[in-house]
């Protein structure tokens, strides 16, 4: 009767993987090696490597092998590998950040091995250094070597007078530019414009303005560089992504108000996890409806309720001020 109760449990875990698979659509399997100890190991590994309907992983303590199933459409091998990484933990291709391995628990502390893969996510820090280390070498960029003392004797120094028509940049133009550039180059800024533009449109009571917005978003989430993030940016971001692709489609899908309405109830809530990580230097509102039990992210102080428009336009209160200030 034992046997029969285990024969049971191993085919319904069987079958809800196949299920799993079976919505993954245009899948691909590979199999690689990732690092780990023991059966915690393996749920953090398989929680940080899948995505609903995207991406599934299934690790093996012992082989310390895994089989990945993905949607070659939606995703790919470095990126599951780039995820499994920021949980802690080493794979062929890329290398754990040494805080997230840290954070693993005693028994999850595997042997690391003694190999250079890429550090995941760190690529621009590692860029930097290249640079850097090449800028400070005696050997110039194109590869020419810099001039030996009598060639600079044969040089001639652009006169004083020149130099003094010269106007160098000030400290605070530098510091304008840094800030400009900063800004500029936020990956979430453009993130947060269009969740923005579809929340203003439901205000207005406007479903065409609503889903032209969230066909935006959701090109902008498509477009987003995961490289260009920190690590533990990365990690909300990754987990929230699917989500949040799944709301701005559904609302770009439809021109019925009343349910893009509900499915903005989902995006405001996935937007507000992104928060802590989005520098815009200005103060954002999180505002809440007691008749809908939803919030919404607003730039406006004033409330302007996106569940109900000019129905209840005033209905609701702050119940957050956020500081996006650098």
């Amino acid at each position: 009767m034992k046997s029969m109760f285990n024969l049971l449990i191993v085919l319904s875990v069987a079958l809800s993987v196949t299920s799993g698979f079976a919505q993954i659509k245009n899948p691909k399997t590979e199999t690689v090696k990732i690092f780990g100890d023991c059966d915690m190991c393996k749920t953090a590994i398989e929680n940080a490597g899948n995505l609903k309907n995207v991406a599934s992983v299934t690790w093996n303590k012992d082989s310390k092998m895994a089989e990945i199933t993905f949607d070659s459409k939606k995703t790919n091998r470095d990126e599951i590998l780039k995820r499994i990484a920021l949980a802690g933990y080493d794979s062929d291709e890329y290398l754990a950040p040494d805080s997230a391995y840290a954070q693993l628990g005693e028994c999850c502390k595997y042997e690391r091995l003694k190999k250079e893969p890429v550090i995941a996510m760190d690529n621009t820090k590692m860029q930097m250094d290249m640079s850097k280390s090449k800028m400070d070498s005696p050997v110039g960029q194109e590869g020419k070597t810099m001039p030996s003392s009598e060639k600079h004797t044969d040089m001639k120094m652009p006169s004083t007078e020149k130099h003094t028509d010269m106007k160098m940049p000030s400290a605070e133009s530098h510091t304008d530019m840094a800030m400009s550039e900063m800004k500029a180059t936020n990956p979430l800024d453009a993130l947060f414009n269009s969740y923005f533009a579809v929340k203003d449109a439901l205000v207005k009571t406007n479903a065409t303005a609503a889903a032209t917005k969230s066909s935006e978003l959701l090109t902008t989430l498509k477009a987003l560089k995961m490289e260009s993030l920190k690590a533990e940016e990365q990690t909300v971001v990754t987990k929230a992504l699917p989500s949040l692709m799944e709301t701005a489609k559904n609302i770009s899908a439809t021109k019925d108000i009343a349910k893009q309405r509900e499915t903005f109830k989902v995006l405001s809530k996935n937007m507000h996890e992104l928060i802590p990580f989005y520098k815009a230097n200005e103060t954002l509102y999180y505002q809440y409806c007691p008749m809908q039990d939803a919030n919404w992210l607003s730039k406006d102080k004033t409330i302007k309720n996106p569940y109900y428009g000019s129905q209840m336009l005033s209905c609701g209160s702050t119940v957050e001020t956020i500081d996006t200030k650098n």
